[in-house]
């Protein structure tokens, strides 16, 4: 839309805000500027939020599937369907343009699938090859047949979601934005296809093989999702732009991915984040800028970065592949692994020792040259062992308490009955048997015990000649 023309429309809608238009030369400004206005900004969420939940419906299966630059290249690669639509009908309408954008857009789908069959080489590859050869042709065509085109480089990019409650149109009575009836409609159809479907897609994106044995043929359910990516992708294109687009695709269902391993719980979050990121980003496009010193920003991009913050905050704390969550986890194992080697280490001192050297404690240091841990590690595994409980300080060392004891107990006959195990069944050397016994010696539970001590006929020596504790 060139020059000012978008003031006199927003004047439509909102015609008290006249001392508010003179001072706005952009959408996002003069949203900025008004405040929040139900006919303006509810629309315009509601807009953004059909086009995130149509495209993360499918994004899920192209995460899955590793395709998720799938929208990126379709969202280049229509280009030269735009320009060609608009030679053969010699206008911007924006059915000819969705039409020959849908075309292009499958063909996309489908020479990429072409390339890689026949050529043999990798998705990527084969998507790379399609998506730049079609938006070189487009960019051709372009230059040659419709450089006069007044076309604004921030509609591809951003789109003009701040626009479309401009163009209304009536639906069962209600007068709603034309994208909001299209992208509505594409919603509606994704859901009913990943509803109607789901089985096929499911097997399909996690072993083609095994689908087309079980009788589904995975080309044609590939093709069908292609297809839709295609389409949700036009849809898309007008309203949020190319941006907004790939970053619906991917970034919700790559936020779910983190945060479930239930396809069905995966498709559910990402659903949710998508509606979320929109209404998130259109406030954050309303109140962010302000803090910078800045008037105003688009909010298709703005939804992107809310998009992308979701999917840190789950990247970082998802319950089972966050980064965060797996370091605490790696934290709390090597400490709990620490605190079961001072127990045993502590166990094996006492044991040894008779009469009145029972009570002799051990010493830091000596836990320390015994069990490599650092200084750190040390006092914070002592300290825990001593609030359970289990340890306590005698004649300037540490010694285990009764419940230290039982601990000890449990801890060294795992490891005694696992070294018996692995000489008698396993065949394994003496100077093998130590470490591998330690290792399992922490996640060895009493049913386990008791399986060893029967497969070993209930040694009362270990292969060292130590003897193995009976069972607290």
């Amino acid at each position: 839309m060139g020059g000012n023309q978008w003031l006199a429309d927003l004047s439509v809608v909102i015609p008290d805000a006249g001392d508010w238009l003179a001072r706005c030369d952009s959408p996002g400004m003069f949203t900025a500027q008004i405040g929040w206005s139900w006919m303006l900004d509810g629309w315009i969420v509601v807009v953004g939020a059909l086009a995130a939940v149509s495209a993360t419906l499918l994004g899920n299966f192209l995460v899955l599937r590793k395709m998720s630059m799938l929208g990126d290249a379709i969202t280049h690669a229509v280009l030269p369907g735009i320009a060609v639509a608009f030679l053969v009908s010699e206008s911007r309408s924006s059915v000819a343009m969705f039409l020959g954008a849908v075309i292009v857009g499958v063909l996309t789908a489908v020479f990429t699938e072409w390339i890689r069959g026949v050529g043999g080489v990798d998705e990527g590859a084969s998507m790379g090859v399609v998506f730049t050869s079609l938006f070189a042709l487009g960019l051709v065509i372009l230059v040659r047949g419709a450089d006069a085109v007044d076309l604004d480089p921030d509609c591809v990019l951003y789109g003009a979601i701040e626009l479309t409650p401009l163009e209304m149109v009536s639906l069962f009575g209600w007068e709603v934005p034309r994208a909001a009836a299209i992208l509505g409609a594409v919603t509606l159809i994704n859901a009913a296809f990943v509803g109607l479907f789901f089985k096929e897609l499911k097997l399909t994106s996690f072993d083609p093989a095994l689908a087309t044995t079980m009788g589904f043929s995975a080309k044609w359910v590939h093709y069908g999702l292609m297809v839709l990516v295609s389409v949700t992708a036009v849809a898309c294109f007008e309203s949020v732009g190319s941006i907004l687009v790939v970053a619906m695709f991917v970034v919700p269902a790559a936020s779910a991915y983190m945060l479930t391993d239930r396809l069905g719980v995966m498709i559910l979050i990402s659903v949710v984040l998508a509606a979320l990121s929109s209404a998130v980003g259109h406030l954050m496009a309303l109140q962010v800028p302000s803090w910078f010193g800045y008037r105003s920003t688009t909010t298709a991009g703005m939804i992107a970065v809310a998009a992308g913050i979701f999917f840190l905050v789950a990247a970082a704390f998802g319950p089972r592949h966050g980064v965060v969550v797996k370091r605490v986890r790696r934290i709390v194992l090597s400490l709990r692994i620490l605190c079961d080697d001072i127990v045993a280490f502590l166990f094996r001192a006492q044991e040894t020792r008779a009469g009145s050297e029972q009570l002799r404690g051990v010493t830091a240091a000596q836990l320390t040259d015994a069990l490599f841990a650092s200084g750190v590690s040390l006092r914070l595994a002592t300290w825990l062992l001593r609030r359970r409980g289990e340890i306590r300080l005698a004649d300037g060392g540490l010694v285990l308490t009764e419940a230290g004891i039982e601990r000890g107990q449990r801890l060294v006959r795992s490891h005694r009955l696992w070294e018996q195990y692995l000489v008698d069944q396993a065949g394994r050397g003496m100077e093998e048997i130590h470490q591998q016994a330690e290792r399992f010696e922490h996640f060895t539970d009493r049913e386990l015990r008791e399986k060893l001590a029967t497969q070993t006929d209930r040694p009362e020596l270990d292969p060292h000649g130590s003897p193995i504790p009976e069972e607290g």
